[in-house]
């Protein structure tokens, strides 16, 4: 590690990873366990939006938003996991400053993204069962198409701003990172600088960014669900359950694990659980949502079922 001393405010060139708290005679099974499930995650997610491209039953506003969302959670465990990966099989576990900043603002594009798209999907399915026979012309393409737009576009500037505020914060000699991958509430309590206004920005914008879209997705199925015991019935019922099932099963592991790092963590700069449940959702979350929307999705599977009758026609085709 390279520093320089200027105005009193020490200049990092590199930061220190110390990873993840496994003992040296378990890395390589952890490493085989979590490679495995880092390219599930990829291959898994990159087939459902393959599915959703090619079968022309599957565009709709609800499988457009899963696609989206399945890119999300590629680039979400991208920011960190190759990383980890190459840690775990490496002696120095360094990140360069640049770097470092880099996983800061990817981490926050794409877990805000995330936030959205899951909000956005609960308001899809509030439209679909509340109010069908406008489903249609709420829904409409050019307004599925804006919402996704504005997903990225506010989780671009969201994570902008974090980063920028980041910029200007000084460290101090520790730059020992007590976690896998660069995290911006672990650096500021690095920071041997004034970062009142990051936690206060971060305080304030946490609640529009995550709070917000929690509310309006709990808001959505609760109508949902007094929509549907308005006129309770056994087939409606089950249905609503297919339709939300997933998508539910999806947002409490997300906001689930989330809530455990970031709401019920330790004082400390970062504990051995603290670490776990962030392994939870940014590893196992996103390797899960494939196989959650796949198993209880029944349009899913006919579109992989026929997906891969195509693939084993044009190889017997070929071998001809």
């Amino acid at each position: 590690m390279s520093s320089m001393q200027r105005d009193n405010k020490t200049t990092v060139s590199e930061f220190l990873l110390l990873g993840l708290p496994i003992p040296p005679e378990h890395q390589a099974l952890f490493f085989t366990l979590f490679l495995v499930m880092y390219l599930a995650t990829v291959l898994g997610n990159l087939l459902i939006i393959l599915l959703i491209r090619k079968d022309s039953r599957l565009h709709t506003p609800m499988y457009f938003f899963l696609s989206h969302l399945a890119l999300t959670d590629v680039s979400f465990s991208s920011v960190t996991v190759p990383k980890m990966l190459m840690d775990m099989q490496s002696i120095h576990k360094s990140i360069p400053y640049a770097g470092c900043m880099s996983q800061v603002y990817f981490f926050i594009w794409f877990g805000s993204v995330d936030i959205l798209l899951l909000t956005v999907m609960a308001y899809d399915r509030y439209v679909a069962i509340c109010q069908p026979l406008h489903y249609a012309t709420i829904m409409g393409q050019e307004k599925c198409v804006s919402l996704v737009s504005a997903s990225w576009v506010y989780g671009s500037l969201r994570s902008l701003l974090h980063t920028l505020l980041l910029v200007r914060v000084s460290f101090c000699d520790d730059i020992t990172i007590r976690h896998f991958f660069c995290e911006l509430p672990v650096l500021l309590k690095m920071s041997c600088s004034d970062v009142s206004l990051n936690e206060w920005v971060l305080f304030i914008e946490v609640g529009v960014a995550v709070f917000l879209p929690f509310i309006t997705t709990v808001g959505s199925y609760i109508r949902i669900w007094a929509t549907v015991l308005k006129n309770p019935s056994a087939k409606r019922f089950f249905k609503v359950l297919s339709t939300c099932g997933s998508h539910l099963l999806v947002v409490s592991l997300f906001y689930g694990t989330g809530a455990e790092v970031y709401f019920f963590s330790s004082p400390s700069i970062s504990s051995n659980k603290d670490i776990a449940a962030s392994v939870m959702y940014m590893i196992v979350t996103p390797m899960l949502n494939p196989f959650i929307y796949s198993l209880r999705n029944r349009d899913i599977k006919q579109a992989l079922k026929l997906f891969v009758t195509r693939m084993k026609y044009c190889s017997s085709n070929n071998l001809i």
